[in-house]
């Protein structure tokens, strides 16, 4: 009897012990088991939308970012999103298969807020990709170049965007003013800044709020190829620090506003840039330091720092009258326009943001043409904003062409079936530039081609 009322009470044990489990593993386990479901379904969405995003992508033939981007080591990610999030630019990156692939190649333009929020840092951020390569100037850490006492930063190596250029000026300037404490020799000037856009105006109120002997000379106006983009174009989306000045807090700032900030800085800060300027030669000083050849003048400086960009000298498409009076290389109003036919070449951003601001005028026909299939380093919303005029019949474009001659009050434009000619009264020339890379060679730089590298 014993016997059986032992086997009971553990039997009744077991089950109680059952019905417990059971209890806790539905109390417990089923937000868990719904908590699951919903983050992967919510994953499975997002794999999707990517994946939408990025087959469109592939289509147009959008695939080669057109500056510093980032590369994802997918044996270090962890499809955590944060890099996704922390994008300014919106679907850059996307999740495909729970890890973090570069969707959107060509609307990145290397903010590096990516590689920042990544915990595992599985983000580099590099120039250039396999296919295609970037020669960029070969820098130490403090932005010098092999050649002891210049200095490079901005554009030229590798950093378009205004804020870090701003940033990279300032801290070239800090490693600029070691190299003139270090020097064993005497030279009139102790920098020669050359360039005055973002890298250049940042260094050169860094050399003034130092004390240096220095000199900034622009070979156009202040703000470099900032002062050449179109009217009305936002060029500048985050705070920046400014020597003398300090931070400064800019949120959607179009070019004018830049333009007309820095003007008043350098009318309040007394910063020196002498305009109209440009640099032709820069030789080694047997006695130490440099000397610079301009257009005006010869200076024997201890440091240089090349803040001139990368864009340099106009490409031009070397076809009949392209010296007529009616051709530029680049857009400044686009009222001066309104009433005409503009004929716009190029495939670029700088190609266009001009079609598209000139045929939003009244009055105005644009033609676009560009030698190219698709826009593929032009950034998205310039590329929907050519779709929007086009379908409107605002805006007139022609792929796959070349312009063949251009004539008083015509241009030749040939296409896979036939040559045209159209009614034109002005031409802007939007084709890029010579870049300053065999001049930089000329001089002794090192130059390193970027294929997909950081």
């Amino acid at each position: 009897m014993n016997s059986a009322q032992s086997a009971k009470d553990s039997l009744l044990h077991l089950f109680m012990g059952i019905a417990d489990y059971a209890e806790s593993a539905l109390i417990y386990g089923l937000p868990l088991a719904i908590f699951a479901f919903i983050l992967t379904r919510s994953r499975h969405q997002t794999t999707e939308q990517s994946l939408t995003t990025f087959i469109k992508v592939k289509k147009a033939g959008l695939t080669e970012p057109a500056s510093l981007h980032p590369l994802i080591d997918t044996n270090l990610c962890i499809g955590c999103g944060a890099c996704v999030d922390a994008c300014p630019e919106g679907n850059v990156l996307g999740l495909i298969n729970n890890h973090a692939h570069l969707i959107n190649p060509s609307h990145c333009i290397g903010h590096g807020a990516c590689k920042v929020a990544c915990p595992l840092d599985a983000i580099s951020l590099v120039f250039g990709t396999s296919k295609r390569g970037v020669e960029i100037p070969l820098l130490k850490p403090n932005f010098e170049t092999n050649l002891p006492g210049v200095f490079i930063a901005g554009e030229l190596g590798g950093m378009g965007l205004i804020r870090n250029a701003v940033e990279q000026g300032r801290q070239a300037m800090e490693a600029v003013k070691n190299a003139v404490r270090g020097a064993a020799f005497q030279a009139p000037v102790d920098v020669l800044i050359i360039g005055a856009g973002p890298a250049g105006f940042s260094a050169s109120l860094g050399a003034h709020e130092g004390g240096l002997k220095y000199v900034t000379i622009e070979q156009d106006s202040l703000g470099g190829t900032v002062f050449n983009f179109p009217r009305g174009k936002v060029v500048m989306t985050a705070p920046v620090t400014l020597p003398i000045v300090g931070q400064v807090k800019m949120t959607e700032t179009s070019k004018e506003k830049l333009l007309q900030f820095w003007q008043s800085v350098e009318k309040k800060t007394g910063v020196r840039i002498q305009y109209q300027e440009r640099m032709e030669d820069i030789k080694a000083n047997p006695a130490g330091g440099y000397d610079v050849k301009t257009n005006k003048n010869s200076y024997h400086a201890k440091t240089i720092l090349l803040a001139i960009g990368r864009r340099g000298t106009p490409r031009k498409l070397d076809v009949p009258g392209e010296q007529l009076p009616k051709v530029v290389y680049s857009l400044i109003d686009p009222e001066q326009y309104r009433g005409q036919h503009v004929l716009v070449v190029g495939g670029g951003n700088s190609a266009l943001e001009a079609a598209t601001s000139i045929a939003e005028e009244e009055g105005t026909t644009v033609t676009l043409s560009y030698r190219g299939d698709s826009f593929n380093r032009a950034a998205e919303k310039n590329r929907n904003k050519v779709d929007a005029l086009v379908a409107s019949k605002r805006l007139q474009l022609l792929l796959k062409s070349d312009v063949t001659e251009i004539r008083v009050n015509s241009a030749l434009i040939k296409t896979a079936n036939t040559t045209m000619e159209i009614p034109n009264q002005a031409v802007i020339i939007s084709a890029g530039g010579v870049l300053p890379t065999p001049f930089l060679k000329k001089i002794g730089i090192d130059i390193e081609t970027k294929y997909g590298a950081p």
